[in-house]
């Protein structure tokens, strides 16, 4: 049976837990900045939905270039 209190066991579930920390940041980061872009220019929803779209892709970049910097 292996070991699952290890130092790896660790390192594997803060990388984790810091890719999914990541990936609601950006989103949350991309929908209020369309929202408040849609607030000053008048463009509901538009730009709320391009910016959260953008939000969403800029996580999923990040959890890819994350994976790929520890071999996953």
């Amino acid at each position: 049976m292996p070991e699952e209190n290890g130092p790896g066991f660790y390192k594997g579930l803060a990388m984790l837990a810091s890719m999914g920390i990541a990936m609601v940041v950006s989103t949350v980061i991309g929908l209020v900045i369309g929202i408040y872009l849609d607030k000053l220019f008048g463009t509901k929803p538009w730009l709320t939905i391009i910016f959260l779209l953008l939000g969403i892709a800029a996580g999923f970049k990040n959890m890819y270039e994350t994976a790929r910097k520890y071999g996953l």
